[in-house]
C-alpha cells in the first residue's frame, strides 16, 4: 500500500512537466525527510552511484552514433536496404525495418532511429504509393528496435542499477531484436498482399546494383559487427567496446568518407556530453529514490508479499509487465527503469528469476512505451518530421503495438530466446 502511494505521488510529480531529475530529487528528498526527519549522506550516495566505470560507455556509445550520423556514414543505409529488398511485397516497408534494425546497432536510441530513418523513408514510401498511415507505422514500430538491439542506453542503465553484466544484456537483446524485426517485416509483406489497393513491387536489383549497394553500406554494417563481435568473443568489455566503436566511427568518418571536420568533432562531443549529463543527473536522482525505498523497507515488503501468496515466476513477471505498460503511457523509459528496478530486484532474487531475462522483458515493454499515447516519444518524433496529425501517427503504429505484445509474450514463455546467446559467449 505504501509503495502504491509513493508510486502514485511520483507519477503526479513527473506529470507536472518539471525535468525528470528535478522531480525525482525533490520527491525522494521530501519522502526521505518525512520518514527520518533529516537529510544526511546525500553527497556520498550520489558520488558512489556515479563513480562507476561502466557508466563511461554511455557517452562513448553516444559519441559513436553522432560520429556516424554527422559523417553521413548512415545515409547510404536506407538506400542499400531499398535496393536489396525492393522486389518483395511491401518491399519499401521491409527495407525500412531492415534499415532501422541496422541503425539500431549504431545509435542505441529509438528516437534517433525513428528520426534518422524516418526522414528518408517516409517521403519515399508516400511517393511510391504507400498510405501515410502505413509509412508512419513502419517507422514508429521499426524505430523501437533502437533500444533492444545493442548498444542500448536503457540496457546500460539497467545493468548499472541492477549490477547485471551489460555484455550479457547486449547479447541477450540480439535474438529478440531480430525476432521482432522479422515479425515487422512479415507483417509488412502480408499487409501489402492483402491491401485493397496493392502497391506495385519494383524490379529485383541486378547483381551489379546489389554489389554497389552493399559496398555503399559496408561501413554501416561493419562497425556494429565489430563492436558486438568483440564483446561476444571476450575481446573487450562493454565499456571498451564503446571506446573502440567511437574510435572506429571517428576514423571512418574522417578517413573513409572524408567529410568530417573539427567542427563536427566539437558538435558531436557537445551533444554527447549534454545527453550523458542528463542521464547522469537522472541516475543520481534515482539513487536517492532507491535509498529512500530501501530505508522504508519497501523491497523487503514486496518480497514478503510475494512469498506469502506463493506467486510464481510467470505470475510476478506478468504483473510487473502490466505495471510497466501502464507507466509507459505516462513516463519515459529512463524514469521507468530507475523507479521500478530497486523494488523489483529483491523479488527477482527471491524467485530465482534471471535478471538478464527480466532486463530483456523490461526493454521490450519499454519499446511499447515509445509508441503508446499519450507520452510516446516515437510518436512525437514522427509528428515532428512529417507535421502529420498525431491521431494518424497513432493509428499507423497500432499493428506494431500488437506485434510488440506478441514478441513480449514469446520472450516470456520461451526464455531461451533471450538467454541462449549470452549463455554461449565469453563476455567480460
Amino acid at each position: 500500500m505504501l509503495f502504491a502511494l509513493i508510486l502514485a505521488g511520483l507519477v503526479l510529480v513527473l506529470l507536472t512537466g518539471i525535468p525528470v531529475f528535478a522531480g525525482l530529487t525533490l520527491f525522494a528528498t521530501a519522502v526521505g525527510y518525512a520518514a527520518e526527519g533529516k537529510l544526511g549522506g546525500i553527497g556520498d550516495l550520489v558520488f558512489g552511484k556515479l563513480n562507476t566505470y561502466l557508466l563511461v560507455s554511455i557517452p562513448l556509445f553516444t559519441l559513436m552514433a553522432h560520429f556516424m550520423i554527422r559523417g553521413k556514414v548512415v545515409d547510404d543505409l536506407f538506400g542499400a536496404a531499398h535496393t536489396l529488398l525492393r522486389h518483395l511485397p511491401g518491399g519499401m516497408g521491409v527495407a525500412t525495418v531492415a534499415a532501422c534494425t541496422v541503425f539500431a546497432a549504431i545509435s542505441g536510441s529509438s528516437v534517433a532511429t525513428a528520426l534518422t530513418i524516418g526522414s528518408a523513408a517516409i517521403p519515399l514510401m508516400i511517393r511510391y504509393g504507400y498510405s501515410p498511415r502505413v509509412a508512419y507505422g513502419v517507422v514508429g514500430g521499426g524505430g523501437t528496435l533502437g533500444i533492444l538491439i545493442p548498444p542500448s542506453g536503457p540496457m546500460v542503465l539497467f545493468g548499472v542499477v541492477s549490477d547485471t553484466s551489460i555484455g550479457a544484456l547486449f547479447m541477450a537483446g540480439v535474438v529478440p531484436g531480430i525476432l521482432l524485426a522479422a515479425l515487422f517485416a512479415v507483417y509488412c509483406m502480408s499487409a501489402a498482399r492483402l491491401a485493397r489497393v496493392p502497391v506495385a513491387t519494383e524490379p529485383r536489383a541486378t547483381l551489379a546494383e546489389a554489389i554497389a549497394a552493399v559496398r555503399r553500406s559496408f561501413w554501416s554494417l561493419t562497425l556494429p559487427a565489430m563492436v558486438l563481435g568483440g564483446m561476444y568473443f571476450g575481446v573487450f568489455t562493454a565499456t571498451e567496446a564503446a571506446a573502440a566503436g567511437a574510435l572506429g566511427a571517428l576514423a571512418i568518418a574522417m578517413f573513409v568518407y572524408r567529410n568530417f571536420g573539427l567542427a563536427d568533432l566539437w558538435h558531436s562531443a557537445i551533444d554527447a556530453a549534454r545527453n550523458s549529463a542528463m542521464l547522469f543527473l537522472i541516475l543520481a536522482a534515482a539513487a536517492l529514490l532507491g535509498n529512500v525505498l530501501t530505508k522504508l523497507r519497501i523491497p523487503n515488503q514486496m518480497v514478503d508479499l510475494v512469498t506469502q501468496y506463493g506467486v510464481s515466476q510467470v505470475g510476478f513477471l506478468v504483473a510487473v509487465m502490466a505495471l510497466v505498460f501502464v507507466l509507459g503511457m505516462f513516463l519515459e523509459t529512463i524514469s521507468i527503469i530507475l523507479i521500478t528496478t530497486p523494488v523489483v530486484l529483491p523479488v527477482l532474487a527471491a524467485l530465482k528469476i534471471d535478471p538478464v531475462w527480466y532486463g530483456i522483458l523490461l526493454t521490450v515493454n519499454l519499446e511499447l512505451a515509445l509508441i503508446t499515447p499519450p507520452v510516446g516519444m516515437n510518436l512525437f518524433a514522427i509528428k515532428a518530421i512529417t507535421r502529420a496529425p498525431l491521431r494518424e501517427v497513432i493509428a499507423g503504429v497500432v499493428p506494431y503495438v500488437a506485434l510488440l505484445v506478441l514478441g513480449l509474450a514469446l520472450v516470456l514463455v520461451f526464455p531461451p530466446i533471450a538467454l541462449w546467446l549470452p549463455g554461449t559467449m565469453n563476455y567480460k
